[in-house]
């Protein structure tokens, strides 16, 4: 048999080694504004969150639970891409202090900064509702008590997502190390040979699902080691997307495969959970269970790729707003939740509809996070560095460590 020709890794579409790829910095600001309207709308849906308002909204459960799927692993799909860029001009050592000063920094001013408040009204909230009737001690220690990944969530709250990132980053390393190697290009070669035939792409599922169906019995509760491993993969294919131009060409030429791939599987997804009373945090244990379970990670890679499709198509382009979101992204992520939480505190004690609050509380909550941001964290230099910022004076030139 012959020697594998191995061609030097491209950026998508074989675009030069130093291009930016602008539409992944646009994905993780959509993502980003999209995660906010998430955790304001969460206020309002049927599902469990640390404020509801006693008006709650099965449409707005809905139209959440379409992109459950492929919502949070884009995050970790855009950040394995974003790895693959730091990597080509960093050693290792220098990519695990930045991803230390960029996510673990920012993972722990969060948590011990700004977690307290939302514990602490979270637990207000209970009580007043008649949730629970736990002093506060053993509320705070019932969530401190977690074990595995979801202690993540437990005391960071949305801050898990920067855990995650931070343990990926570094969990994942040899592996990126090893896609780069001799053996891991001739993987990659072959790999993306097999992504040339019409649907390849979709070959990603086949570890998806093994790995969620094997682990969701025995992990089924949210953040555990199922979504950990889960994400983590998601977070190594963002990375081995742009090992090879060829997996970003298929993905371009499969787009309308992915959409009715999406569609169907996210149909069929949201007809049995509805059909089943599905309850994500309950162990699957029959045959329509794991079913829906195989569905969820297929409607997510089949999302996840499309949504890199109309970036590739329509979002590669920059100017002075994406520039700008670019900077204050990573604050805006680390205070938007406990700016929410304050204020649903109060606006859900309101005699108005489900409706004006939930503008008012979108509204304001924004204008108030950013104001934050743009008069206090960026003037503020031990606060830029706690927050994840780069000092003032030095331009970002790779694809940045949040994503999206």
């Amino acid at each position: 048999m012959g020697a594998i020709a191995l061609p030097r890794a491209t950026a998508a579409g074989g675009a030069p080694a130093k291009t930016r790829l602008h539409y992944l910095d646009w994905l993780r600001v959509i993502s980003i504004l999209a995660v906010f309207l998430v955790h304001v709308s969460d206020v309002f849906n049927t599902v469990t969150f640390e404020i509801k308002n006693a008006e709650q909204s099965l449409a707005i459960t809905i139209v959440q639970g379409f992109a459950f799927p492929w919502g949070m692993p884009l995050f970790f799909l855009i950040a394995g891409a974003g790895s693959y860029f730091a990597l080509r001009h960093r050693s290792a050592g220098a990519f695990t202090r930045e991803r230390t000063l960029r996510l673990l920094v920012p993972f722990l001013t969060g948590t011990l900064l700004l977690g307290p408040i939302q514990i602490y009204l979270s637990w207000q909230h209970r009580i007043a509702t008649g949730v629970t009737a736990q002093s506060l001690g053993q509320f705070v220690a019932e969530r401190f008590l977690q074990i595995g990944p979801k202690w993540f969530g437990a005391i960071g709250y949305h801050m898990w997502f920067l855990g995650y990132l931070f343990a990926f980053s570094l969990l994942a390393l040899p592996i990126f190390l090893w896609l780069r190697s001799e053996a891991g290009r001739r993987f990659v070669v072959r790999l993306a040979a097999f992504c040339e035939h019409r649907g390849g792409i979709l070959i990603f599922v086949v570890p998806l699902v093994i790995v969620r169906l094997l682990l969701q019995p025995f992990f089924p509760v949210q953040h555990d080691w199922a979504d950990f491993v889960a994400y983590g993969l998601f977070f190594i294919l963002g990375f081995l997307l742009y090992t090879d131009q060829r997996f970003t060409v298929a993905i371009r030429r499969d787009w309308g495969i992915l959409l009715a791939v999406l569609l169907l599987t996210s149909l069929a997804y949201g007809y049995l959970a509805m059909s089943l009373g599905f309850d994500l945090e309950k162990r699957p244990a029959t045959f329509p269970a794991f079913l829906v379970w195989a569905l969820i990670m297929i409607a997510g890679w089949c999302g996840t790729s499309l949504m890199l499709f109309v970036g590739m198509r329509f979002l590669d382009f920059t100017n002075r707003g994406l520039r700008y979101s670019l900077d204050v992204l990573l604050p805006f992520f680390v205070l938007h939740q406990p700016v929410i939480i304050v204020l649903a505190y109060f606006v859900v004690q309101w005699s108005i509809g489900l409706l004006p609050k939930m503008l008012i509380l979108g509204v304001s909550s924004f204008a108030i996070t950013l104001a934050l941001v743009q008069f206090v964290i960026k003037r503020v230099p031990v606060l830029r560095i706690l927050f994840g910022m780069k000092p003032a004076e030095i331009e970002p030139q790779a694809q940045p460590a949040l994503a999206p």
